[in-house]
């Protein structure tokens, strides 16, 4: 009879593992935008530094300009990637922990609850941060003044 209700707590620790498990799978595709989007950024700014010797007057300063733009935005980008992996592994834990206390018997609800608090913040920071790049990159879509003249 022990081993039949030490499956069926495995059986349950799993079921309360599948938040954390379907956190691991959202912030996995996250971070194939992130990176996808970092990849863009990193081709974009060597296209302009080739560019860059050649131009001059108001081209030079129209491609500095948006070499600035897209050094910022590769830089809230990796903080981005930083904040999703840091959350994946804090979920990671998370998971690891309920198994733990389980086979364990060990009463650490708090501090499986508080690193899953701690998991969920640092995603919600990740997507602030996808959100704030987002709207740094409309900075360089827009249509130019001169143009528009």
């Amino acid at each position: 009879m022990p081993t039949f209700f030490q499956v069926s707590a495995i059986a349950q620790t799993i079921q309360l593992s599948l938040a954390p498990v379907f956190m691991l799978a959202a912030i996995g595709q996250i971070l194939n935008v992130l990176a996808g989007r970092l990849a863009r950024v990193i081709d974009r700014a060597r296209k302009l530094e080739e560019r860059i010797p050649d131009a001059e007057g108001p081209e030079r300063i129209r491609h500095v300009w948006e070499l600035k733009l897209l050094d910022e935005r590769m830089s809230i980008i990796n903080a981005a990637l930083f904040l999703a992996v840091s959350s994946a592994v804090m979920a990671c834990i998370v998971i690891a922990m309920l198994f733990v206390a389980n086979l364990g018997q060990f009463h650490i609800g708090t501090w499986i609850a508080l690193i899953f608090i701690l998991a969920v913040a640092l995603l919600i920071c990740c997507l602030s941060a996808f959100m704030w790049e987002v709207r740094v990159s409309l900075r360089a879509i827009h249509v130019r003044k001169e143009i528009l003249s």
